[in-house]
């Protein structure tokens, strides 16, 4: 054999081989995606219908159970949230809205590579803008008054138990499009002094109610700590330690978050944080809560925990924000609450 048609042969049998990787990958996939919506006895209605930022006693979410209308945005009435739900045409990752302003973090799988992107969304679900993002979707948020939206990617490892894991977390200015790709940008005091360091990671920003003052978790040597930021003047403060995945209550008093337990440990319970006070308050919730809780009103706060037995599943939980009572199911199979 010539050494030209070793080459070739050597050429056809690569692009053969990479071929038939490619097809398994795809049909692993539509097989994943088929069982996925399929649904099983037992799971909650889910029907097709209008959905909108504008409608009010609602609670928007990310619908997981199994169908055609999983990974969907759905609603519920806000005083019948175990009732049947409606799904619109938008799927998502993971959401957010307030005043009429939505965000969806979408992760659309490929062949070689997954496609993650940011949708800014209008009060009817239109697609405003789209942003690619550097990394799996984590976490989402928008102001108040809808003015701006973060959001936070996974550039390397998969959740924020992993050993090593690097984030980014942006924001949009609604009313300029102007967008920060990192907050990293921002300068950081930290214990009284000006900080710098290369492992510096920002995650879950939550907003106040003055388009400018954000909460937002930082990350640097081994340390997670609260800070308060200002957008106009690009800057962090820390606050206290070992807080993770702020969120503001809606009087602004209050920060509901997830706390490390024991150091290295992969295990977070739920608290609350008296701003004026730093006091701190647990939750009756004791199993680990591994996400950014959202507040459906001034007394109550909600997260998602995994489901018992569903692989990759997720329910909605409810607990009082003043450590009294039982954590409650709120909503089964769904995620990324959010109170319209």
């Amino acid at each position: 054999m010539t050494p030209f048609r070793r080459r070739l042969l050597v050429l056809v049998t690569a692009v053969l081989l990479l071929a038939g990787l490619g097809t398994g990958v795809v049909l692993h996939a539509a097989d994943r995606a088929d069982r996925a919506n399929r649904s099983q006895p037992g799971d909650p209605a889910v029907d097709s219908g209008q959905l909108t930022l504008r409608q009010k006693h609602r609670l928007a979410f990310v619908n997981a159970a199994a169908g055609p209308h999983r990974t969907a945005l759905a609603s519920v009435p806000s005083t019948d949230p175990g009732g049947g739900r409606t799904a619109s045409d938008l799927k998502c990752a993971r959401f957010y809205a307030a005043a009429g302003t939505g965000v969806c973090l979408q992760s659309v799988p490929g062949v070689l590579r997954q496609s993650n992107r940011a949708l800014l969304l209008d009060s009817d679900l239109r697609t405003v803008r789209t942003f690619p993002l550097a990394g799996t979707p984590s976490r989402a948020r928008v102001s108040p008054s809808g003015r701006f939206v973060a959001w936070t990617v996974f550039v390397s490892g998969e959740s924020y138990s992993s050993a090593f894991f690097s984030t980014r977390t942006s924001v949009l200015d609604t009313r300029t499009m102007r967008l920060t790709p990192s907050v990293e940008t921002f300068s950081i005091n930290l214990a009284g002094e000006p900080y710098h360091a290369s492992d510096v990671n920002f995650w879950g920003v939550t907003f106040a109610a003055d388009d400018d003052t954000f909460y937002a978790t930082l990350n640097t040597a081994d340390r997670t700590y609260l800070v308060r930021g200002s957008l106009s003047r690009r800057s962090v403060t820390t606050l206290v330690q070992n807080v993770e995945c702020p969120s503001l209550s809606p009087d602004g008093t209050r920060i509901a978050f997830k706390k490390r337990i024991l150091s290295r440990t992969d295990l977070w319970h739920e608290y609350v944080l008296d701003l004026s006070t730093l006091r701190e308050t647990p939750l009756a919730e004791r199993r680990s809560v591994d996400d950014q809780a959202t507040w459906l009103d001034n007394r109550t706060v909600a997260y998602a925990l995994p489901t018992n037995g569903k692989v990759g599943g997720s329910d909605l939980w409810s607990v009082p924000a003043d450590g009294t009572g039982t954590p409650r199911l709120l909503i089964a199979d769904a995620s990324s609450p959010a109170p319209l």
